[in-house]
């Protein structure tokens, strides 16, 4: 998995998380609560799993893993404002320059 297809994952995520938000907040319906709740957490199993791995791969750094992983359970903006960071910095445990990472 590429840096890139982990950021818009993240992005993804985020969407998902940002849509359940509205719709609890507004008051919506229980099964659309339901839908985005079970996205949001199988999103959020698949992303650390994906993440850990990238990890050893030292595709991202250790402290993106840890945003996405401990931190993207309950607020998965953390993690997607990890990537954008991550990507304006060109940090990478590799070295890469920031055109690889994009």
């Amino acid at each position: 998995m590429s840096f890139r297809a982990l950021k818009y994952l993240s992005f993804t995520h985020s969407a998902i998380y940002t849509a359940l938000l509205v719709v609890a907040i507004a008051g919506g319906h229980d099964e659309a609560k339901y839908v985005l709740g079970w996205a949001h957490g199988i999103g959020w199993i698949v992303m650390s799993l994906l993440c850990v791995d990238a990890v050893r791969r030292r595709v991202i750094p250790l402290w993106l893993g840890v945003m996405v992983a401990v931190v993207g359970g309950v607020g998965p903006f953390a993690g997607t404002i990890g990537f954008l960071y991550a990507e304006r910095r060109a940090v990478s445990p590799a070295g890469l320059p920031q055109r690889d990472m994009v």
